[in-house]
């Protein structure tokens, strides 16, 4: 394997680990401040969240060191902190600097600090910055209409990250516990937020893709195209893991609650878990586009 290979492969694996991230944590945090402020009292649940702090910082920092080996001979760190790409992603690393500091703030209080407005106020805001400055340095500048590629962007992270968190807190976090009340309260409520999100997902992402691709030929002619139809192809097979989730809380989450019926709570997570790691494929998906040149 070439130099230029392994490069490669290293760019998508840090891109993957920054999707990952992003999303585990800012829809971690909503979930848990929006839905389940108990939440954040649950040991699995806290270290979610500071797992992926920890991998957003270290994502952040492999970006640069990577940028680094792409650039021209000799080139140091510091040369590539100079170049417009290397200030976004020392200014991303700083956000996540930051939002280790909220997450501190929800390992030392707990329900009280996600319940609390400064808190809530602080986390947007950093959420805000994370979201903005991971599609900087996407195809989204490259559209044929910036401002729209930008907000298009904007909303398709940020359906991602509710959904993709929301779905790794509910998995990890909120059904192994088998509380009746909580999974009777949170579950219904997650399964309408979802599918907001999806509706997000899905509209930003044809804007998105229509914007960098630009023809119908384009999506069989190139290899972005391909691994587009891909990337598509998986988020169907999540759609479907989705509807079966829905139907499940629609028709049998107050059945399987108020006969506290295990089997059926556990097809559910079932269900759930594989709706997660097909997402986690779909970012896979992502990250390879982000890496490829979409002329190509």
């Amino acid at each position: 394997m070439s130099r230029e290979d392994l490069l490669h492969a290293g760019s998508v694996l840090i891109h993957v680990t920054d999707y990952l991230a992003l999303a585990v944590l800012l829809g971690g945090l909503l979930f848990v401040s929006a839905l389940w402020p108990a939440g954040a009292q649950d040991r699995r649940t806290r270290m979610i969240l500071v797992v992926s702090v920890l991998a957003g910082v270290v994502g952040a920092i492999a970006t640069v060191l990577l940028s680094a080996q792409y650039a021209v001979a000799g080139s140091a760190v510091v040369d590539v902190l100079e170049a417009p790409f290397g200030r976004t992603a020392a200014a991303m690393a700083l956000l996540w600097l930051l939002a280790a500091v909220v997450v501190v703030a929800v390992l030392q209080r707990g329900e009280q600090a996600v319940r609390s407005i400064p808190w809530r106020v602080g986390t947007a805001a950093i959420a805000v910055g994370l979201l903005r400055t991971t599609g900087l340095n996407g195809h989204s500048a490259e559209t044929a209409d910036a401002p729209l590629g930008m907000v298009a962007d904007f909303l398709h992270l940020g359906g991602v990250s509710a959904w993709v968190g929301g779905l790794t807190v509910l998995s990890i976090g909120l059904l192994p516990r088998r509380k009746a009340a909580e999974l009777a309260d949170v579950v219904p409520k997650f399964s309408k937020f979802a599918m907001i999100s999806v509706l997000a997902i899905v509209s930003s992402g044809v804007i998105l893709g229509w914007q960098i691709i630009g023809s119908v030929g384009a999506v069989f002619e190139t290899s972005y195209g391909r691994v587009l139809l891909i990337k598509l192809s998986v988020f169907a097979l999540v759609l479907l893991a989705a509807m079966k989730s829905k139907n499940w809380v629609e028709k049998r989450l107050q059945v399987a609650v108020l006969e506290s019926r295990r089997p059926a709570v556990r097809s559910f997570a079932l269900s759930v878990g594989a709706e997660t790691v097909l997402v986690v494929a779909v970012l896979v998906a992502a990250s390879v586009l982000v890496t490829a040149n979409p002329g190509h």
